[in-house]
């Protein structure tokens, strides 16, 4: 019998009986604030991002951007970070901070990278370790790290004072067209081939798309006929190049910020399971390639918006799951070679940081992470840890097919890729790149499942 790694069941479900209106007035179930802060780190070389390079120079501002969702004394807060990676106690400690500026309980906070590998990768239990040694290598600035995410707790205190009534909720989607295609590309002998974000390969980018979600889907929260925020939600890796030390949002936050001015409504993008999805095939790595991926974007996040219909708000809940995720195994011959280079000042500084990443993560299992899901109306929003693979979204749009069903990756990050337990078999780049057994896959959606399950 196949054995699941998880601690029980769910333990936090919190449902919410919204209050009826007095006769003649409108029906205001909800009450919706915004906030927005630069969380553009310092730029001395003292964080690295997504290809582990030093962040040295500025070519546009990152953000976070979220939302506080208030009723019957009750706050739950989604936001959406311009930055690669949070990990471990990094991610605890926006989330702690957001929750504390909220006044409400760190379970119903949900903080999601939006993954730009021109941004900051962050494993802070890594940088703790590395900190420890002689001549150590720096990949993450941590007292920069609790300065930011002060800015950010300070912006959604503050925009607690503006909390506005909601009485509509709006739902739209629209066909994304060439920007995303599977990384994963399968050889006629079986073989999986890696087909980057940036892909000057030819061959590999006049092979189909494969397996993707082409749909952006779009939640738009209203008072009457006036949108005050909507939330977007597809499924890509978000880069079209970098690796050069530069700072920016790339084309997903180029996108999101011209229809922010377009529309004068505060517009927050999450990054679906995009685990193996990229925009290699449309993307050959040339400059010109980020503002037609923009632009194609854009024109998905209009429709969306063209497309948009608003139904009353008749309820709201939240659910969340703390689920222990099978490690891949460790033998201590692994452990004690990663002693010796997270040791060594004249190992490369890579190495380093994978040394300390793989005794981090070793060292604190078993260790929960929290899943959760926000239920309005018939919208349900699924916000799950690492870099999880496609599938794990199609699944939960797949046993929930009566509600339009919203997934955002990239919360806490420390387990990497959420893979298939197929993907292992086949090889390729994800299995290689994640601390969790092939088991995952069947605890994870066990877990999808539970939080997804019908009010009884």
């Amino acid at each position: 019998m196949r054995r699941f790694y998880a601690v029980a069941c769910v333990v936090g479900m919190i449902g919410v009986g919204l209050p009826e209106a007095a006769a003649g007035e409108p029906q205001a179930l909800l009450r919706v604030a915004t906030f927005r802060c630069d969380v553009t780190p310092v730029l001395d070389g003292s964080y690295c991002g997504g290809w582990v390079q030093p962040l040295v120079s500025l070519e546009s501002p990152l953000w976070a951007k979220g939302v506080v969702l208030e009723t019957n004394d009750a706050r739950y807060v989604l936001c959406a970070l311009d930055w690669c990676t949070l990990e471990n106690s990094a991610h605890a400690l926006f989330c702690r901070k957001l929750a504390d500026a909220a006044s409400t309980d760190v379970s119903r906070v949900a903080v999601q990278c939006v993954h730009q590998h021109t941004a900051p990768y962050v494993n802070a239990d890594a940088q703790k370790l590395l900190e420890g040694q002689d001549q150590p290598p720096r990949f993450a600035n941590l007292a920069n790290l609790e300065e930011v995410a002060d800015r950010v707790a300070a912006q959604l205190r503050t925009s607690i004072d503006h909390l506005q009534p909601v009485d509509r909720l709006g739902v739209g989607e629209a066909r994304v067209e060439q920007v995303a295609a599977n990384r994963r590309v399968i050889g006629p002998d079986g073989t999986i081939r890696v087909r980057w974000s940036a892909c000057a390969d030819a061959e590999l980018r006049a092979a189909p798309e494969g397996l993707i979600d082409p749909m952006l889907k779009t939640i738009t929260l209203s008072c009457g006929e006036q949108p005050l925020v909507r939330l977007h939600y597809y499924a890509t890796h978000p880069q079209s190049g970098g690796g050069d030390g530069r700072v920016g949002i790339d084309f997903v936050g180029d996108a999101r910020e011209q229809l922010e001015r377009d529309e004068g409504v505060p517009q927050i993008y999450f990054t679906g399971c995009a685990g193996d999805i990229t925009v290699g095939k449309y993307n050959d790595g040339t400059p010109a390639v980020r503002p037609q991926l923009a632009a194609r974007l854009l024109t998905a996040m209009r429709a969306a918006v063209a497309s948009t219909r608003t139904v009353a708000i008749d309820s709201l809940a939240w659910r969340s799951v703390p689920v222990v995720l099978p490690p891949q195994p460790v033998t201590e011959a692994l452990l004690t070679e990663s002693r010796s280079i997270l040791a060594d000042p004249q190992a490369v500084p890579r190495a380093r940081l994978q040394a300390a990443a793989c005794l981090a993560f070793h060292q604190a299992q078993p260790q929960p992470i929290v899943l959760s899901m926000l239920a309005i109306g018939p919208v349900r929003i699924v916000h799950l840890p690492g870099e999880p693979m496609l599938e794990f979204q199609r699944y939960a749009q797949q046993i929930c097919p009566e509600h339009f069903v919203a997934v955002a990756g990239y919360g806490d990050g420390a387990p990497g890729y959420l893979c298939t337990e197929e993907s292992y078999a086949q090889g390729g780049y994800e299995p290689t790149a994640t601390w969790i057994a092939p088991s995952g896959e069947a605890v994870l959606k066990t877990h999808i499942a539970e939080l997804l399950r019908q009010e009884q």
